[in-house]
């Protein structure tokens, strides 16, 4: 699937009339959206909580979880945002990326607003200030889109599930591609749970590669220089291939800069996962760099994300990001699992009907593992080619790596 860059001046009509009809007529015969349709008549509300960082180090990636929530409520209820005649209210609030202010916030969704079900956080240092709070409530909190493993780990409780990845699935997954004998790898990640979790299940993947270092850095790390140094002098000397993988979410820094310091004269290679575009601009320096990715919006083939793509362009004049299809993947989570119980929003109801429950998203098929309430999904192993129409670095698919694939730990005590 191919698009019109995403740029600051706007395209020709003809050109996004283009780029729609490639994604063909299921997408645009999909249910009109909600801003085009009056909502039906109700009987109650179903409250929703949507707690993540509209401000603070993750914004972009809040925004974008928050539009995409909306735009899959909007599909997976035709337009309606009703379920079972009950209306659906959604409050969002702002966490700004801090643990006490995330949690404070959920407990006051649930006592004071009476939400039924909490969706979010953006930050996993967030998530897992607010997972006994759910527990404390007796309440759902779907996760998404906080990656660390121990949010469906070892501090894990019933009430949470998650429909974004987590970091093994992201570590299996890049594994694909850099797990190869001879490969020496030193790791740069921010010094919290996303990163630390995140370097922990890699080295777990990784079997034939050796890890020969791994580098943490504060998630405000704007001057990457002596960590970047602290791995070279690990990496320069060894033979064969030697890779420094990254794994970096947000901040005012740009990791990709230790670049500037001629990796190339040593050998040295970076590899990576799957970002959203702005930061995926950076990519366009490493043309054949291979890494895995949750979500890249030409990749998927399926009708949900056709209406998502086509819908996206349709309002915004731009394709949806990382971030968007994990919001609607959220979203239609929440809505499958309410026409389940009729709309009854009791925990242990919503439980029994989300344990094992499988929906269709802008990836494909998801389903909660019953175990830890993690949704396994496929994942996308890709090349970056450079393409002068796109103001990044686009990742090709190299093959999808499929969930029944990936063995990815339990890593909680139920």
């Amino acid at each position: 699937m191919r698009l019109p860059a995403l740029t600051s001046s706007r395209p020709p009509l003809r050109a996004w009339a283009a780029a729609l009809a490639m994604l063909g007529s299921t997408a645009l015969l999909a249910p009109a959206p909600s801003w085009a349709q009056k909502p039906a008549t109700t009987t109650g509300e179903i409250r929703i909580a949507h707690i993540l960082s509209k401000t603070g180090p993750l914004e972009a990636y809040g925004k974008q979880t928050a539009l995409g929530f909306m735009m899959g409520l909007d599909y997976a209820t035709g337009g309606s945002m009703t379920v079972a005649g009950k209306k659906l209210v959604v409050t969002e609030k702002d966490d700004q990326g801090k643990p006490d202010l995330g949690k404070s916030l959920l407990a006051a969704s649930y006592a004071d607003d009476k939400a039924d079900i909490a969706v979010g956080p953006t930050s996993s240092g967030v998530a897992l200030a607010m997972l006994p709070v759910a527990e404390e409530y007796k309440k759902i909190l779907l996760v998404e889109p906080a990656v660390a493993d121990s949010i469906t780990g070892d501090k894990w409780n019933k009430y949470i599930f998650r429909t974004g990845r987590n970091s093994s699935q992201d570590a299996i997954s890049n594994a694909v591609a850099l797990d190869k004998a001879g490969v020496s790898i030193a790791t740069m990640a921010q010094d919290y749970a996303f990163g630390r979790d995140g370097v922990k299940a890699f080295k777990e993947a990784v079997k034939k590669a050796k890890i020969v270092h791994e580098e943490y850095l504060p998630t405000t790390t704007t001057d990457f220089t002596a960590g970047a140094q602290r791995i070279i002098d690990k990496l320069k000397d060894l033979p064969g291939r030697k890779v420094i993988w990254i794994i970096w979410a947000g901040g005012g820094g740009n990791p990709f800069k230790i670049t500037d310091l001629d990796l190339k004269r040593y050998g040295i290679e970076i590899a990576t996962g799957g970002n959203i575009l702005p930061a995926m601009a950076a990519y366009k320096q490493f043309p054949g760099m291979e890494g895995a990715t949750y979500y890249y919006f030409g990749i998927p083939k399926n009708p949900v994300n056709e209406w998502l793509v086509a819908n996206h362009y349709s309002k915004f004049k731009t394709p949806p990001d990382f971030f968007t299809a994990g919001g609607m993947s959220a979203a239609i989570a929440v809505v499958e699992a309410l026409k389940k119980t009729k709309g009854d929003t009791a925990s242990d109801k919503l439980i029994a009907a989300m344990e094992g429950m499988s929906f269709e998203t802008p990836k494909g098929k998801m389903t909660f593992r019953a175990q830890d309430h993690q949704a396994m999904q496929d994942m996308y192993h890709f090349r970056i080619k450079i393409d002068p129409a796109f103001a990044w670095g686009v990742p090709e698919l190299v093959r999808e790596i499929k969930a029944s694939e990936m063995d990815v730990p339990i890593r909680n005590r139920r």
